[in-house]
């Protein structure tokens, strides 16, 4: 699936949920990997406002780049932050929806 890279440039980006292991299972505690470096991912709760509006987005971010310390209200910057829609079929029903993935996330804005 092709992904789409999203600007933040003008943004203003706050932590919103501390950084947690992504999980493959959550019954097993296996946590996913990146299939390119081979890090462990976490994700993070990231208010992003522009232009008026504020949303609030789960973000996929390997360990390498979160740094230590994020906590709620934290403001930051998002390096590559980019959108993939997905679809899957679980029990046989359908689901789909738009992840987020990000190269790091650093202090400040």
């Amino acid at each position: 699936m092709p992904s789409f890279k999203i600007d933040v440039s003008t943004a203003v980006v706050f932590v919103a949920t501390a950084p947690a292991p992504k999980l493959v299972n959550k019954q097993t505690g296996e946590i996913a990997m990146d299939r390119e470096t081979g890090a462990p991912l976490a994700t993070v709760g990231l208010l992003i406002s522009d232009e008026g509006e504020g949303n609030l987005y789960q973000v996929t971010v390997p360990n390498t780049g979160v740094p230590e310390g994020l906590a709620p209200g934290t403001p930051v910057s998002v390096i590559g932050l980019k959108a993939r829609d997905w679809e899957n079929e679980f029990n046989g029903q359908k689901r789909h929806g738009i992840s987020f993935r990000a190269v790091a996330i650093t202090p400040g804005i």
